[in-house]
């Protein structure tokens, strides 16, 4: 009897979604070589949201159910046999960018209450370095990270600061990472980089409901640029 006893696996929203849309394919509604409907279509008729249907469709791209043609549409895979689902595929993006804009937004203002000439200084080094590595064509991973831990750092909490690093390590997860693979580009990440301008202006000004709303406004931006409306 104790043998019988397993863990029940609770499986994510874009999990579910991504079985759902399974079955659709192995029931023959969704023909191999046939594009699916467009994305805002088909989240209308299985009535979740575009950013979950999105998070579905690169789950079911990795394990091989559908091939995603950008520009093109997302098209049912044909002539091969799709891997078995995988447990886990990470985090839901979606949710780690709402985990960010709530925990970050009160961060920046804890940490604007103490900023100090020497932090805005170290602020302005990340971001002209993040710019000069973008100019380069090369993606600049590492100082967005810095300026995010950076700046949580100042609000003089260690568990804050810890958790901030931590949530933007969710990136590295496999579905988020697939999709900054396919929405970043040197044009989005000049658009991040002016997002950190504005940051680190109201943060110039001890402007703390600037702080905040620049800080909530980059992050939903870029949950936007990876998963739609």
């Amino acid at each position: 009897m104790p043998e019988l006893i397993r863990p029940i696996e609770q499986r994510r929203l874009y999990q579910q979604i991504a079985d759902r849309i399974r079955e659709l394919i192995q029931r023959g509604d969704f023909q191999p070589s046939t594009r699916l409907p467009a994305e805002r279509e088909l989240a209308q008729t299985l009535g979740v949201s575009r950013p979950s249907l999105r998070e579905a469709l690169i789950a079911l791209e990795i394990d091989g159910s559908v091939e995603i043609r950008m520009g093109s549409g997302i098209y049912v895979s044909a002539g091969q046999q799709p891997a078995p689902p995988a447990s886990s595929l990470g985090e839901s993006p979606s949710e780690i960018m709402q985990a960010r804009i709530a925990v970050e937004g009160t961060v920046a203002v804890m940490a604007c209450v103490r900023m100090t000439s020497e932090m805005l200084a170290a602020l302005r080094e990340l971001l002209r370095s993040m710019r000069q590595t973008i100019e380069a064509g090369r993606v600049p991973l590492e100082q967005d990270r810095e300026f995010h831990v950076l700046l949580a750092s100042q609000a003089g909490n260690s568990v804050l600061t810890r958790l901030v690093g931590e949530l933007f390590d969710g990136r590295q997860g496999i579905i988020l990472a697939k999709l900054s693979t396919k929405f970043e580009n040197s044009g989005t990440w000049r658009i991040a980089l002016a997002e950190h301008d504005a940051i680190l202006s109201a943060l110039e000004a001890t402007d703390v409901l600037r702080v905040e709303a620049a800080m909530r406004t980059h992050l939903h931006n870029s949950a936007e640029r990876w998963l739609g409306d």
